[in-house]
This record gives structure tokens, C-alpha cells and sequence, in this order.
């Protein structure tokens, strides 16, 4: 094989100049996304892909379902049964995540990709009765960094189990619509409604949704899901 002046290969020359144009394209500037834009300027999104993350637990991971009957997968497919082609929904449910969990992971979690969030974490917190100061706390910081990113996110809320008192479901019930309100968030009061305590929308635990209860889910969120994809169009984040 022959060489030329600096060891590569006559070959390898010949395609030289092809291998740094790609590499030149790869480091190009690309369109600033959610992450990296001034949270104050508004955007245009028109027809491009629009990717929103559902940051959650075992609830939108899609604990014990099949391909495509998790949260995301049924969200996608009826937001484009809604006309919304352009629109990605990420699964970052995790399950027995809580929300000290989904915060420890929210930078990886939530790309530079995302234009929205939606954010469904707690559950777990009151299934293991925490400290509800402690959700408030981490849901707050959730909600304050994705601020800072200017991300539009709507809020999944949760109700206590009733079996942890009145007292407990007094200090955690509060939480989501009090975060809704100080940080401008689009609020969905209960992720579980039309759900919760319906034998036959849950599975064999009483607690996750089955294929069809998830189905419920989403068709019930996805008006408040649209009013998200509006707020990414429009530029509109948390204020």
C-alpha cells in the first residue's frame, strides 16, 4: 500500500477532503432547542418535531405492559389521531422512582432535545407516607430548574392514599395545584382520575393502570396535553 507525505495511505487521500466536509457539518451550529433559547423570546415551532418528556414513575413507564401501552406510546398515537404529526412523546418514567429520584436524574433525563415536560412524580413519596415537605421541596427544584430552561411543563398531580390520614393527605394533596400556581404551571389535578380504585382498569396490585385504564389516562390528559403543545408554539414557558 502506498503512502503519501504524512503516513496515510494514497487511499485514505483520496477521500480526505469527503471525511472533512462531513466532519465540518457534524460541528456546525444546530437549531437552538428548548434548552440553550432565551426563555423570554418567543419561538416559532410551526411544522417541526416537537418532543415533549414525560418525566414520571412506574405510572408512565408502563409497569407490566406491552410494547406500546405504556403512557408515552398511547399519548403519541392519540395526539397524532388528533392531527399533532409533529409531536414526540419521551418516556422517562422510572418505576418506584420518587421525586427525590426524579430530580437526582432531571438534567439526563430531560435533553436538550425536550421542548415541554410533563411531570407526574410523588406517588411513590406518599405510598412510602415521606415527608410531603419533602415532595414540595423536590417538585419545587424540578419545576425551578426546568423554569430556568424554559420548558413549559404541565403538572400530573397525586392524592394521598386515603389510608394515611387526613392529616398526611392535608400537607400532600396541596402540593400540585400551590406548584401549579406560584410557578405558572398547566395543572392535571390527578394523573389517576377515572382510574384509581376501578378493578377492572388496574392490575392484580390495585395500584397500576392496566392497557385500557392507561388508554383512560391519556384520553382524559390530553386536552391539557394540547394547551402544553400550544404553550411550545407560542414560546410560553413557566412564568
Amino acid at each position: 500500500m502506498r503512502y503519501g507525505r504524512y503516513g496515510f495511505s494514497i487511499r485514505y487521500c483520496k477521500f480526505l477532503p469527503a471525511l472533512l466536509l462531513i466532519a465540518a457539518l457534524a460541528a456546525a451550529p444546530v437549531t437552538a432547542r428548548a434548552a440553550d433559547r432565551d426563555p423570554a423570546a418567543p419561538v416559532s415551532v410551526g411544522t417541526s418535531l416537537i418532543t415533549i418528556v414525560a418525566l414520571g414513575d412506574s405510572l408512565m413507564a408502563g409497569y407490566l405492559l406491552g410494547p406500546d401501552e405504556d403512557f408515552a406510546s398511547q399519548l403519541e398515537a392519540a395526539l397524532k389521531e388528533a392531527g399533532h404529526d409533529n409531536v414526540k412523546i419521551a418516556n422517562a418514567g422510572v418505576s418506584g422512582d420518587t421525586s427525590s429520584g426524579g430530580l437526582a436524574r432531571l438534567d439526563w433525563a430531560v435533553g436538550p432535545d425536550a421542548d415541554a415536560v410533563i411531570l407526574g412524580l410523588g406517588a411513590n413519596d406518599a405510598l412510602r407516607a415521606l415527608n410531603p415537605a419533602i415532595t414540595r421541596r423536590n417538585l419545587d427544584e424540578i419545576a425551578t430548574r426546568l423554569k430556568a430552561r424554559g420548558l413549559p411543563v404541565l403538572l400530573a398531580g397525586m392524592y394521598a392514599p386515603p389510608n394515611l390520614g387526613a392529616e398526611y393527605g392535608g400537607a400532600f394533596n396541596p402540593i400540585y395545584p400551590e406548584l401549579a400556581e406560584t410557578h405558572g404551571l398547566i395543572l392535571y389535578p390527578f394523573f389517576l382520575d377515572g382510574v384509581a380504585g376501578e378493578r377492572a382498569l388496574n392490575l392484580g396490585d390495585g395500584i397500576h393502570p392496566t392497557a385500557e385504564g392507561i388508554g383512560i389516562i391519556v384520553g382524559r390528559i390530553l386536552p391539557k396535553v394540547e394547551e402544553l403543545i400550544a404553550a411550545v408554539k407560542n414560546g410560553d414557558a413557566v412564568n
